[in-house]
């Protein structure tokens, strides 16, 4: 998932959640809970309203962390086969 910023970027609070949803989805494996839109800036996620850039920039995060989390087990495995092959 990439994800732009820029001033001529006009991200809607369905494409937030959507963006948001799938982030959370490979990282937790469930669905989030509690997550609407309020109007097309504006959206509620778990009890929080917020503007739909600001659940992009917690979907980035969402993403990092998945991203740290693969590296980490492809290190661990990697690790592992060096060891086997001694």
């Amino acid at each position: 998932m990439r994800i732009e910023w820029g001033s001529t970027m006009q991200i809607t609070s369905e494409q937030a959640l959507h963006s948001y949803a799938n982030a959370y989805v490979k990282l937790y494996n469930r669905h989030p809970r509690d997550m609407r839109a309020l109007d097309p800036e504006w959206v509620l996620v778990n009890g929080a309203q917020m503007h739909a850039h600001e659940l992009m920039y917690l979907t980035a995060q969402l993403v990092l962390e998945y991203k740290q989390g693969q590296a980490r087990k492809r290190n661990l495995v990697n690790r592992l086969i060096g060891w086997l092959k001694q």
